[in-house]
């Protein structure tokens, strides 16, 4: 007889709770002491050595356990996009590693359930801590959260006695079909319970749905049906089907059945062929595949179906699998909003004959409640992080009011789900109201004003903070005050965006500019991107091009691209008289529903944006001015509106601001910012220079920067030739200059002086 060794890696939960792993295996199980967890193990594979014949392989002959650290900073992944914490996370990883009888070396990830060879010890850290970065990039914040929790691991050996002469199936601990297509494209579910406790802390329940979990249940096995869970975003699909699967599962081995639920990507099936019919043959192979194992597969995303495999939805996959399904030899489950089921209806209708629809509705408040206090008291007993009732109440109203498109109780435990596990990073005590405000800032970029009722609008400093951004356009700066006051109020329109402008007027005079100190105030306060999406309509000139702008098919475009990432945020449409007419009628539905459906189904929601378009219809029309002069002749500017577009969109509009002419004043207050933000740049600030300007230099700037045609537009540009050429000149003849007080002055030439800090 033969021993075969293999190294096991232990916990010390607590004083009688020991978790171990059994590196190169499947196996991991929790005892009271050392002792017994090993021989539990043993027990198993002798159990399946006498039964089976068969072994793992451990080639390893002596491991090694080495704790490596890797800085990381967990993401949140959304459909919107990825959300970084703030700092990096220090992170320490068991690592099993050591030299075969070949000569080579093997190195094991035990909590990851992953292993390579590798040919050259030296090689070992760079292999390691990359393989290592690798998995945890995939990892949410709740999942790192608790590697970081596990405590210090120790090393073991157990042996098991084999008999090398006796022949046997190298297949793993238990005997079992290899699937080769399955196991490629799908992920078996249920997975384990301690692999779904690593991939997230949120619990895997179905809440006040439980009379759905038995009717998807029922469908599937009673009746052997095709199911679709049907509803918004955030009613609990995919909790209902998850559920369905661990009822399902269970109750089969207690019967002595023998289902199998495999969950796949619809964009696995056709990423890796690369040939005529490769993916028509996977699907083939997938299809015998499950009904050897009695499989029924759960497609995520099942809309996707239809857009991927072929040109269009008669030959995609869905269209290659439909027939699969209407004979029997298919049994799939998936999930789908109504406008999917809609689009899904129209543009196959055989595919969804196909499936029985459960329809999952949003749940009454009452049952809404009665769930986050439920998420509540799961968060205080399992992961020790207590969420206090005013903070419940609160993350209710902030997102019923602020996340229309989304739908509860999805959204509640998304977003309470964050709040606990930013909280366990910060090592706090408990979520409360604070922590629940932070966490909504730092995603939306709302400011609190806007989040708090008990904090009251001054309106003097609202009045103010549009003065100093927005300079000689008191229309503008009214209609922007008025706009934050109902904002403020709650009484904007739910059920379209925030409000939807038209800013006309000759360049130059400041609509950008507007737009941007719109979104500063708006959205400024958490968002690490910028809250201001910039779209130049000049650039959708011919009809065909609205395909780039909203999407069609597969991709979507621009528009939707950037929405979907930060639905918070000020949409600009620069010139959009420019677009061609087809796009306007595209951008009636955003208007006036706020949101934009396309041809599968898919929504993209507006409701949080503040849609401003840009144009200068009107500018050649008007009086010839020169510099100082008004132009009050709105009407100029409003005819021409109303000819361009057509009565429909410009009575969608919440209104037109004309933006009128500068004046002499205008241009220079304008200077005066400008010159002001130049005090900033980083070359001054890094060598502690203060430095002035004389109103010589101001007015000199002031009338090289202004033009009659371009308004203010040249500005920048005669900054940089007039100022700050001739001081990186200056600066650069003086490199020992710092931390003093310059001087500029104008005098047919820049003339800098330099003087002692005051």
């Amino acid at each position: 007889m033969d021993k075969i060794n293999y190294p096991l890696l232990y916990f010390q939960l607590e004083e009688e709770a020991v978790l171990g792993i059994l590196v190169g295996t499947e196996l991991e199980a929790m005892d009271a002491s050392l002792r017994s967890l090993k021989s539990t193990l043993l027990d198993h594979l002798q159990k399946q050595y006498k039964k089976y014949d068969d072994y793992p392989l451990m080639d390893i002959l002596e491991p090694r356990l080495r704790m490596i650290e890797v800085p990381i900073r967990p993401s949140y992944r959304e459909r919107t996009g990825s959300y970084p914490l703030s700092s990096t996370l220090p992170i320490s990883v068991p690592v099993v590693y050591g030299e075969t009888e070949q000569g080579y070396f093997e190195c094991f990830l035990p909590l990851f359930g992953e292993s390579f060879y590798y040919y050259d010890h030296r090689q070992f850290d760079a292999l390691v801590r990359h393989a290592i970065v690798s998995l945890l990039n995939h990892y949410s914040p709740e999942k790192v959260y608790r590697l970081k929790m596990l405590p210090s691991p120790k090393l073991d050996i157990l042996s098991l006695k084999v008999n090398y002469d006796r022949e046997f199936y190298w297949s793993g601990i238990e005997y079992k079909r290899e699937f080769k297509v399955l196991n490629r494209l799908a992920e078996k579910v249920p997975q384990k319970k301690n692999i779904r406790r690593n991939m997230s802390a949120l619990p895997e329940a179905a809440w006040e749905l439980e009379d759905k979990v038995l009717e998807v249940a029922g469908k599937l096995i009673s009746t052997r049906s095709n199911v679709l869970a049907i509803g918004r975003p955030g009613t609990g699909k995919s909790a209902v089907l998850r559920q369905a699967i661990k009822k399902i599962t269970s109750r089969s081995r207690k019967q002595g059945l023998d289902y199998s639920f495999w969950r796949i990507l619809p964009q696995r099936i056709t990423a890796s062929s690369k040939y005529l019919g490769e993916w028509e043959e996977l699907c083939e192979l997938m299809v015998e595949e499950l009904n050897v194992t009695n499989g029924i597969l759960w497609v995520e995303d099942v809309v996707r179906l239809l857009q991927i495999g072929g040109e269009g939805p008669e030959d995609s996959v869905a269209a290659f699998l439909m027939s699969f399904l209407q004979q029997g030899k298919l049994q799939m489950m998936g999930e789908a909003t109504p406008q999917e089921l809609e689009s899904m209806r129209r543009l196959l209708p055989g595919f969804t004959e196909a499936f029985q629809a459960v329809m999952i509705e949003e749940l009454e408040e009452k049952k809404v409640v009665s769930i986050l206090e439920q998420f509540a008291d799961y968060s205080e007993k399992n992961l020790r992080m207590p969420i206090t009732r005013e903070a419940l109440q609160l993350s209710y109203r902030l997102l019923l009011r602020y996340y229309p498109y989304e739908s509860f109780p999805g959204k509640g435990i998304k977003f309470l789900g964050q709040c606990v596990s930013e909280g366990q990073l910060r090592q706090a005590e408990k979520v409360n109201k604070k922590a629940v405000f932070e966490n909504f800032i730092r995603q939306t970029g709302l400011p609190e004003l806007f989040l708090r009722d008990d904090l009251l609008l001054d309106i003097e400093e609202l009045q103010s903070y549009f003065n100093r951004k927005i300079i000689g356009q008191p229309a503008a700066v009214s209609k922007l005050c008025s706009l934050v006051k109902i904002y403020k109020a709650g009484l904007n329109n739910p059920h379209k965006p925030i409000n939807t402008l038209l800013f006309a007027g000759p360049t130059g005079v400041g609509k950008t500019a507007s737009a941007k100190a719109l979104a500063d105030y708006f959205f400024g306060k958490g968002q690490r991107k910028s809250p201001l999406v910039r779209i130049d309509m000049s650039e959708f000139q011919y009809p065909w091009q609205i395909t780039r702008l909203i999407g069609a098919g597969r991709e979507p475009g621009q528009l939707v691209k950037e929405i979907r990432e930060r639905p918070f945020s000020v949409l600009l449409l620069d010139e959009v008289e420019k677009a061609d007419p087809s796009i306007f009628d595209a951008l009636l539905g955003l208007m006036d529903e706020g949101v934009l459906v396309d041809a599968y189904g898919r929504e993209t929601n507006f409701r949080n944006t503040i849609v401003i378009m840009t144009s200068n219809l009107g500018a050649s029309g008007r009086k010839s001015i020169g510099f100082g002069q008004k132009d009050d002749d709105d009407a100029v500017y409003l005819s021409a509106v109303a000819r361009h577009f057509r009565p429909e969109f410009v009575n969608r509009l919440d209104g037109v601001v004309v933006f009128g002419s500068l004046g002499q004043n205008d241009i220079r207050a304008i200077t005066r910012k400008e010159l002001e933000e130049l005090k900033q740049r980083e070359g001054f600030t890094k060598r502690r220079i203060d430095i002035n300007f004389s109103e010589n230099t101001v007015n000199h700037i002031a009338h090289n920067g202004f033009d009659a045609r371009y308004g203010a537009r040249p500005l920048q540009r005669a900054i940089e030739q007039s100022l700050v050429t001739p001081i990186a000149n200056w600066m650069l003849k003086h490199p020992e200059v710092e931390n003093c007080r310059l001087w500029v002055d104008y005098q047919g030439g820049v003339v800098i002086e330099q003087k002692a800090p005051e």
